[in-house]
């Protein structure tokens, strides 16, 4: 096949992915991929770059996307479905409410090390900050997620103060596990990282079991 035909070719299924309405999503795959080689600034991500890698005018980008920063917001969104996928699908393996728990711990601190770059993106101040309504709601997802889950655990009530403590708790242990695997401060104090994670995890439900023992004896007298 000459290299006209094939370009002809390519600038056709281009075409046909732009019109199914696919170009959003191949700009953020593309993203996805050049951020984890550029690093989790995201400053080497160029949207004319992006366009000439999926195949697309830069003007064709800016129908979806107004600037990088909008580029990125999108990427992050993306990454904490993919997260709360990860982590749903962890839980459901188990039939143990408990060992689901750490099962979805371990895969938490598996996504950071798989996406060290992503990871940090989503959690960063940038994301945070962004007023845009996607983020907001895949954010909010997934702690809504963990919060069921330390709910199945603890057997208590979403709404349950205890649960709103044992989420954080579990929370903040578990990421913060995650950044110090990630920067490669973990792995000369352990042997077997997903015993450690479990070990954490466990310490969670631990504390908060005494805690609602101590209350339910005060609830008593």
């Amino acid at each position: 096949m000459s290299t006209s035909n094939k370009t002809a070719m390519d600038d056709k299924t281009v075409n046909i992915a732009y019109h199914h309405g696919n170009l959003r999503t191949a700009l953020v795959d593309a993203g996805l991929a050049h951020l984890e080689l550029a690093g989790e600034t995201g400053k080497e991500l160029n949207l004319r770059e992006l366009a000439r890698q999926v195949g697309v005018s830069a003007t064709a980008t800016y129908r979806h996307f107004a600037n990088k920063e909008a580029l990125l917001t999108a990427i992050a969104a993306e990454g904490f479905r993919r997260f709360t996928a990860a982590q749903t699908l962890a839980f459901l393996a188990e039939p143990d409410h408990r060992k689901a728990f750490f099962a979805t711990g371990r895969a938490y601190v598996q996504f950071a090390q798989q996406q060290p770059a992503l990871f940090k993106l989503m959690f960063s101040s940038f994301a945070s900050k962004q007023q845009d309504p996607e983020i907001s709601e895949v954010m909010e997802f997934a702690y809504y997620g963990l919060r069921k889950r330390v709910a199945l655990v603890l057997d208590r009530a979403d709404d349950d103060p205890i649960v709103a403590t044992a989420v954080l708790q579990a929370w903040s242990m578990t990421h913060g596990l995650s950044h110090l695997v990630v920067d490669g401060l973990v792995e000369k104090l352990t042997d077997n990282l997903e015993s450690t994670i479990d070990n954490v995890l466990r310490q969670t439900i631990i504390s908060n079991s005494k805690f609602q023992g101590a209350e339910r004896k005060e609830e008593i007298s």
